[in-house]
């Protein structure tokens, strides 16, 4: 049976652009200390990673403030989920729909009202996730780098759940990363990647949503540029 990842790693200039951006993203992790990364380096991250998620949908705040409690609610969402989003991980790898509504309940905590958390309710958004789910379960050859930028733009085309469609398609992209063995420590920024290009990430996402294979393309190699942006937002990059 064909393989969706590879088919979308396969397209024209893919392959060749995510070699190049997988050598420099290693490059600049591992000369500046991956090996050496401490877990002060992962919850870095995790929290830069929360104040870019938290922009990208309207909700701009200082780090310090959120490290320290404040924020609105979608901001401290953000953190919420940014300190328990690797502990999902291996529930990512055995059953991704229940991880995702996971993630949802707790980033939307305090945004919707209790009985909608984790619960999703676009009937189409819900099957091309289980059909993404799907995907996740079979062995697959494609770049881990491309298989979470495809995983990222898919959940947040989706829309199955009322809201932070977009922040859970982000937090998903961060496991993937993990759970691929691109990034294992978590110490890459893949939301400041984005955050720092917004219309750009929006454009791309939005030609994704279109379904044509030059839409995946233009996500494809937007992301890639994303990608180095999120390992030079790095802690360890400092």
């Amino acid at each position: 049976m064909s393989d969706p990842f590879i088919s979308a790693a396969a397209l024209e200039g893919i392959p060749s652009t995510y070699a190049g951006t997988r050598d420099g993203l290693d490059g600049i992790l591992r000369d500046r200390g991956l090996r050496r990364s401490t877990p002060d380096d992962t919850a870095r991250s995790l929290l830069l990673g929360a104040v870019a998620t938290a922009s990208l949908e309207g909700s701009v705040f200082e780090i310090d403030e959120l490290a320290s409690g404040g924020g609105d609610a979608l901001a401290r969402g953000a953190v919420r989920l940014s300190t328990e989003l690797l502990g999902l991980l291996p529930v990512w790898n055995r059953a991704p729909v229940q991880a995702l509504a996971r993630i949802h309940a707790l980033a939307a905590a305090g945004s919707v009202d209790d009985a909608d958390l984790g619960r999703p309710v676009n009937p189409d958004g819900v099957a091309r996730l289980t059909e993404l789910a799907w995907m996740l379960g079979r062995p697959t050859e494609a770049p881990g780098l491309v298989v979470a930028a495809l995983v990222h733009a898919e959940i947040s085309a989706a829309g199955a759940f009322a809201t932070h469609n977009g922040i859970i398609g982000r937090a998903a992209e961060r496991l993937v990363l993990v759970a691929k063995g691109v990034d294992p420590a978590s110490v890459i920024v893949p939301e400041a990647g984005h955050a720092a290009e917004p219309d750009g990430y929006r454009a791309a996402l939005e030609a994704y949503g279109s379904g044509k294979p030059t839409g995946v393309h233009q996500w494809l190699m937007y992301a890639s540029q994303a990608f180095t942006r999120a390992a030079e937002a790095s802690p360890l990059a400092r």
